[in-house]
C-alpha cells in the first residue's frame, strides 16, 4: 500500500463514498455539486486508484473552512487524514499574500476533537474566542 496525496475534486460519487465510509448522511445531488463547484482546494488520498480519504477549503481569502475531512474506517491511524490536513493548510499559505491574517477553521466529529489538537488547531471556547456555533434546516 502506497497512499498519494491529490490536488484534486473528487467526481460525485467518490464525494458520497467517502462521507458515506465514515457514516455521513449525504446532501442532495444538487447541492453537492453546487458546492464542490465552489470550493477552493481540495486533496484526495489514493492507495493505487482507489480514493480513500479526502478534504476541501472554502473561503474568502480571510476565513477560511476546512470541510469533509473523511478517511476511510480501514484506512484511519496511517496518518492519512494528517496528510489531509497539512496539505490544505499549506496550500491555504501558499496561496497568502504578505502581510496576510488567516482565520483557519472547521467543525470536528464527534470525539475526533483531539486528532485536530494534534494538527495545530485550538478546541472552543478558548481565551480568544467563545464556543462555535450552528444552525441546520432542512427544507
Amino acid at each position: 500500500m502506497e497512499i498519494r496525496f491529490y490536488e484534486e475534486k473528487p467526481d460525485i460519487e467518490t464525494y458520497y463514498e467517502l462521507r458515506t465510509s465514515v457514516g455521513w448522511e449525504n446532501f442532495c445531488k444538487e447541492q453537492a455539486e453546487k458546492a464542490l463547484a465552489k470550493r477552493d482546494y481540495f486533496v484526495i488520498a489514493k492507495d493505487g486508484e482507489k480514493a480513500v480519504g479526502m478534504g476541501s477549503v472554502v473561503g474568502d481569502g480571510m476565513y477560511m473552512t476546512i470541510v469533509d475531512v473523511a478517511v476511510r474506517p480501514e484506512y484511519q491511524g496511517q496518518n492519512i487524514g494528517s496528510g489531509i490536513i497539512n496539505k490544505l493548510v499549506s496550500m491555504i499559505e501558499e496561496s497568502a499574500p504578505d502581510g496576510a491574517r488567516l482565520s483557519i477553521q472547521l467543525i470536528a466529529a464527534k470525539g475526533k476533537e483531539g486528532f485536530y489538537e494534534k494538527q495545530g488547531f485550538t478546541a472552543l471556547p478558548c481565551e480568544d474566542s467563545g464556543p462555535a456555533l450552528r444552525k441546520l434546516i432542512y427544507t
